[in-house]
């Protein structure tokens, strides 16, 4: 990964280097409010920084805006292609439910396994309470999850077990619990 990005973060760490940028960002003189109180030697010391960070550029009129800076640091470090279940989840909680039936049990296998070890038996509460970590509607994946038969549910609703299959053998890497 690219360090390119701390030494425009570093620039637009300081108030008045920010102050300057936004006021040419937005076409104001770099003489206007809320500058009018800063010193010329400071703005020149501003101007310089942002200019080696890269977010502008020196002209004979003075500074212009670098409006490919943001842009060039993205494409330095592209985002890697998310694969299998792991296009559907963010920072460990189910993001989206996939359309495609094979994803979609896949997903919902992700989320068992996450939640109950093969033949774990846990009340409604302690699911409910597993579920919610990983979901923002764990009432609906509770009820995926034991329509597509990975998880049963006594018939009382009291508690709900995993089920051992061999179908979802290739779950085995996939950790068993939170």
């Amino acid at each position: 990964m690219s360090e390119a990005w701390r030494s425009l973060v570093a620039a637009l760490a300081d108030p008045t280097r920010r102050a300057v940028y936004a006021s040419l960002v937005v076409g104001s003189e770099i003489d206007a409010l809320p500058l009018a109180d800063v010193p010329a030697k400071e703005k020149e010391r501003a101007l310089s920084a942002l200019a080696n960070a890269g977010l502008l550029t020196a002209t004979d009129n003075g500074y212009v805006v670098n409006d490919e800076a943001f842009k060039k640091l993205l494409d330095e470090d592209p985002q890697p292609t998310r694969q299998g279940v792991e296009r559907f989840i963010r920072a460990g909680r189910i993001e989206a439910y996939p359309s495609r039936p094979g994803d979609r049990a896949e997903l919902l296998a992700w989320a068992a396994d996450r939640v109950l070890a093969p033949g774990e038996v846990l009340s409604e509460h302690e699911i409910s309470e597993r579920l919610e970590a990983i979901s923002d509607d764990f009432a609906s994946l509770r009820r995926y999850i034991v329509d597509a038969g990975l998880v049963t549910r006594e018939a009382d609703g009291r508690s709900y077990r995993r089920v051992i299959s061999s179908v979802h053998s290739s779950t085995a890497s996939r950790p068993k619990k939170l």
